[in-house]
């Protein structure tokens, strides 16, 4: 063989892997996949949480500035959307901004409408998202997040 020959033979060789390197290397990535995935899939469901929980808080906000400004809440009936727009049935506000009390009545992270009453059974009113079942009761992210357990 001459020069030419010998090292052209050495590079092809140390260029390719073998069948069992590359099983190796799928194994392992799997078992690292195994691992990691499960808590980076977790984390959207704790956020989607946190942001009915903000979402909670920052409505009792205006609520109570509604009420405030009015010396009532809105009713069941009237629903969040007072915030928003005037009411025009039932016990029409006095003192209502021309701007309202928020630029939006946001759903829940779930795309659901969040459930209000008014009066509530648990404080002047509740509010309540049913979490990312849409039923009462459950866990975890299924848990329902509710006003009166945020101090709302």
């Amino acid at each position: 063989m001459d020069q030419r020959t010998l090292s052209a033979t050495r590079r092809s060789g140390a260029a390719g892997f073998t069948l069992i390197e590359l099983m190796v290397v799928i194994v392992i990535l799997g078992v690292l996949a195994g691992l990691v995935l499960p808590r980076i899939v977790d984390q959207p469901d704790k956020a989607r949480v946190v942001k009915a929980k903000m979402q909670i808080e920052s409505l009792s906000m205006a609520l109570k500035q509604y009420k405030l400004d009015n010396g009532f809440y809105p009713t069941t009936e009237q629903g969040l959307r007072a915030l928003k727009e005037k009411p025009s049935i039932g016990r029409v506000p006095q003192n209502y901004p021309a701007k309202g009390y928020v630029d939006t009545v946001p759903k829940d992270p779930w795309s659901r409408d969040y459930v209000y009453i008014c009066p509530g059974e648990h404080g002047d009113f509740d509010l309540i998202s049913l979490g990312a079942d849409q039923e009462e009761g459950g866990e975890g992210v299924n848990a329902d997040i509710k006003s009166w357990d945020l101090g709302g």
